[in-house]
């Protein structure tokens, strides 16, 4: 049997954690992490074994786009995201047209637009 693919969300409110985790923890291992720090520190812990990371935006100390930018320094080949209940601004559309992220989505998500993508990615 294949493994099950491993995503990192990283969210600052731990409802959204705990709602995130119930919605795609069937077909996937999530891990979670309540700060970007943590986020940071799960991501070089699991490095071999992650295939997408999504982040919430507004986090204190550093948000999505932020933290995105510093996990790729640690692991470049796996496609990142940002899910945030703010609106787009020009800093995600500048992570975007930089492919820093492949996709904004929106709070509250729609569980079969992410399995979409992250399907479409970890095929």
């Amino acid at each position: 049997m294949k493994d099950r693919p491993v995503i990192l969300y990283v969210d600052d409110e731990e409802t959204n954690l705990l709602l995130f985790r119930m919605a795609f923890e069937n077909g996937r291992e999530v891990l979670l992490a309540n700060s970007p720090n943590e986020g940071l520190i799960k991501l070089t812990e699991n490095r071999e074994r992650i295939t997408a990371v999504i982040s919430d935006m507004h986090m204190p100390k550093m948000n999505g786009v932020q933290f995105v930018n510093e996990a790729r320094k640690e692991l470049n080949t796996i496609p990142y995201f940002i899910l945030s209940g703010y609106f787009y601004d020009d800093e995600i559309d500048l992570a975007l047209k930089e492919k820093k992220i492949l996709k904004f989505f929106t709070k509250p998500f729609d569980k079969a637009e992410i399995e979409g993508y992250l399907n479409e990615t970890n095929s």
